[in-house]
């Protein structure tokens, strides 16, 4: 059953988890924070490619998460949060964890299938779920649970982001053991399917309108409108 919350007017609006148009911009203090440490995490990550070594790949994890911990914080501290920039800081994510990922099964080819079915569920199902606040006036998916308590829950609250972001990196550097790691990388995915499935039933609002200027024309066949006998 959806716990889904009601559209209101978005006039004289003044809740912090809402989308305001006039606020949007590209850089603030968090974006660049967000750009920073993205750029960071892939110079480590393509260093450690280069040189071989394992803690330089840490260190470009280390970086990505401490850095989009950072940035929210900071976004939330000085009133900063925008669409904008909770998109731009979902993107970035997924190419700082596949700079990391994909440079760990190079440092350790027996990872290379349970990196792959993990990237399969961060860089699609999730990115997909995660960019899905922006057909509601929500300026970030923090504030997700407005829209479906459950979804939040198993996504965007603090435990769901550790599971998704932390769980899998985790086990795989600590553990080193293919098929539990395959295992763990499944059960993400499975999770993130479930969740789709749940944000499909919810059904994404469609903006009305069209943007067509005016009326296509009907299509022509051989030299004639469709429909027309020839006579």
């Amino acid at each position: 059953m959806s716990t889904s919350a009601p559209l209101h007017s978005q006039d004289a609006c003044t809740h912090r988890e809402c989308a305001h148009p006039e606020r949007e911009r590209v850089f603030t203090t968090a974006t660049i924070i967000t750009f920073v440490r993205t750029a960071i995490t892939l110079g480590l990550a393509f260093a450690a490619a280069r040189e071989e070594s394992l803690p330089l790949l840490l260190w470009a994890l280390a970086t990505y998460w401490v850095g989009d911990s950072i940035d929210g914080i900071v976004a939330r501290l000085m009133d900063q949060e925008t669409r904008t920039g909770a998109a731009l800081d979902i993107m970035c994510d997924r190419i700082s964890a596949a700079a990391f990922y994909i440079g760990f099964a190079w440092y350790d080819p027996t990872m290379a299938v349970p990196v792959a079915i993990y990237l399969s569920e961060f860089m699609v199902i999730d990115l997909y779920l995660s960019l899905a606040f922006l057909q509601w006036p929500l300026v970030s998916p923090n504030y997700f649970y407005l829209v479906d308590k459950r979804l939040y829950w198993w996504n965007w609250s603090r435990p769901g982001k550790t599971v998704n972001s932390g769980l899998f990196a985790v086990y795989m550097v600590i553990v080193r053991e293919p098929y539990s790691a395959a295992l763990v990388a499944a059960g993400l995915f499975a999770l993130k399917a479930v969740s789709m499935g749940w944000m499909t039933k919810l059904g994404m609002p469609v903006p009305g309108g069209c943007l067509q200027p005016e009326p296509v024309a009907a299509p022509k066949l051989f030299g004639k409108r469709a429909g027309d006998s020839g006579r």
